[in-house]
């Protein structure tokens, strides 16, 4: 497989993008990430999960742009008390960035979501094959979910964030957050969401994707204080 021959320049390129990111990553936990995209590679020309298919993309687009998100939370979780934190990740797909997340923080029990059966399939292959007892996965509606909820709810192009706060944020603990991952500043789906639902932006953090010339941005969401 092409990632194999590849494994050591993608070995270096991670190194460099979490060095650029300022996020620290074990080998242990580089080898988990790097066998993750292994094994969505693998998967994808069977089940296409994913519409990317070539390794050095998929490198970049998705697990580069899942890890963009970590120093935002480094600082988050700082702000919120004791570990374990809890992650819902709505729309999962292939498990980005409800994945990464897991392989980066022992401390933070991610859940991922997703109404694609053969998604969620792989999401708890995953749990197994690379030992993360701290990763769930459910093949639901996030709207139709036990009661459960969580500290952050997190999306990656899952929806508009009018129907992401709404289908989602009862997921949301009494002062949770959601966290939207978009490409540019969404400046409608602000309005609307302003708007039409009891939630507001707080804050648009602009992401850097290392080796990716695009633009992308992460959305702070947070209940109106009434």
């Amino acid at each position: 497989m092409q990632v194999i021959q590849q494994d050591a320049s993608f070995s270096t390129s991670l190194k460099k993008a979490c060095e650029a990111l300022s996020i620290e990553v074990s080998n242990e936990q580089e080898k988990q990430l790097l066998l993750y995209l292994h094994e969505l590679l693998k998967w994808n020309k069977t089940y296409n999960l994913t519409a990317i298919r070539d390794p050095e993309q998929a490198l970049i687009q998705h697990l580069f742009d899942s890890l963009s998100i970590v120093p935002a939370l480094n600082r988050h979780f700082k702000t919120i008390g004791q570990p374990p934190y809890t992650v819902l990740d709505v729309g999962s797909g292939a498990g980005l960035p409800g994945i990464v997340l897991a392989i980066i923080y022992r401390n933070v029990n991610v859940t991922c979501v997703d109404t694609v059966e053969k998604k969620i399939t792989f999401i708890k292959q995953m749990a197994s094959v690379l030992s993360l007892p701290n990763l769930d996965s459910t093949h639901n509606r996030v709207e139709q979910m036990s009661s459960q909820t969580y500290d952050i709810v997190t999306s990656r192009a899952f929806a508009s964030l009018e129907d992401f706060a709404t289908l989602a944020g009862q997921r949301a603990c009494a002062d949770g957050v959601l966290l939207a991952m978009k490409g540019k500043h969404p400046d409608e789906e602000i309005k609307a969401l302003h708007s039409n639902t009891e939630w507001q932006v707080n804050d648009v953090e602009p992401l850097t994707v290392p080796q990716l010339d695009a633009e992308r941005c992460l959305l702070w969401i947070k209940r109106k204080k009434k």
